[in-house]
């Protein structure tokens, strides 16, 4: 419903990558690499609410379908289920407007925040218009401007991160998309408010990391976040996409793999099945992990975060003798 501009809702033998996992399981006994000790308040809990996976339930392959899954929430689908109000805030004041990222203020838990996150479509119509929530430069400036104006009025930052990868067009390539993405990276290292960021599904390279420099990262259960596609990365490796299976296996990209080593900080817990089967339970157990992180950040003085956010970017693939 929409109210003075409102709107309210109800709460071909190339070498693979075996050789190299190999050698990475070489390191230490369990396969598992290690990152330096980092401060108490950087560690926050891992899971929310309900134990965490013992193990693999699913293959990286499955992960990989559930992830694309197109009943799996999108951002504004949290929207509704997660924000009291959201308030869409448009363009890059450079360009123009684009669909693939949606951003604006938003109530949670009685507290504003920036809420910027990339968006899908969910039928033909949409994805065109979102092109399958692949950014270009615009989305991306006007990311960083709804960023600046959190700084500026002491809001924190949320971003939802959903993205195959940053759009790879003529037309974007044009428009900066390289240096668009790297001004985010640089902007968001130096912001100075609190910064969560959670991975809802798929989180693509450069596209992804654009939203995702954060103090806090937060992975859905059955997310994925990757340099790559496993696709990609298998043709590039043997010739062949139709490995993707294999590729998705030995390139690590599930929330276990990634909390192992240390890229994200902690694992959503999704309902039974993926977050498609009920997407109010896995709204709720974002929201949940959302408002924790909050709280927790809310302690910290701006300088005090922008030092442990660099902290922990310069920790990740550190390795100890």
């Amino acid at each position: 419903m929409r109210r003075n501009g409102r709107l309210k809702f109800k709460a071909q033998d190339t070498p693979g990558p075996g050789a190299a996992a190999e050698s990475l399981h070489a390191i230490t006994s369990d396969g598992r690499v290690p990152r330096p000790s980092l401060p108490h308040e950087v560690r926050p809990p891992a899971t929310f609410g309900t134990e965490r996976l013992g193990g693999r339930t699913s293959s990286a392959w499955e992960r990989v379908q559930l992830a694309r899954h197109p009943q799996r929430p999108y951002t504004l689908d949290y929207v509704q289920l997660m924000f009291s109000e959201f308030v869409e805030l448009h363009g890059d004041r450079l360009f123009g407007d684009d669909a693939a990222i949606v951003g604006g203020l938003a109530t949670l838990h009685a507290r504003t925040v920036m809420l910027i996150g990339h968006q899908k479509g969910r039928d033909t119509r949409d994805n065109l218009l979102r092109r399958f929530g692949m950014a270009r430069p615009e989305g991306y400036r006007k990311a960083l401007r709804l960023m600046r104006h959190a700084e500026k009025f002491g809001m924190p930052v949320v971003t939802l991160i959903d993205i195959p990868g940053a759009d790879p067009s003529l037309v974007a390539e044009e428009r900066g998309q390289a240096f668009a993405i790297a001004e985010n990276l640089l902007a968001m290292s130096r912001l100075r408010v609190p910064i969560v960021s959670a991975i809802i599904g798929e989180g693509g390279s450069g596209g992804a990391l654009a939203l995702g420099v954060a103090d806090r990262v937060l992975m859905l259960e059955n997310a994925i976040y990757s340099v790559a596609s496993p696709e990609a990365a298998a043709s590039i490796l043997w010739k062949d996409g139709a490995r993707g299976p294999e590729a998705a296996e030995a390139m690590r990209i599930t929330a276990d793999d990634l909390l192992a080593f240390g890229v994200v900080d902690a694992i959503v817990p999704e309902p039974a099945g993926g977050a498609h089967t009920d997407h109010a339970a896995a709204a709720q157990k974002l929201q949940d992990a959302l408002v924790s992180q909050l709280s927790q950040l809310d302690r910290l003085p701006p300088d005090e975060l922008v030092e442990q956010r660099t902290r922990r970017y310069r920790a990740i693939g550190v390795f100890e003798a």
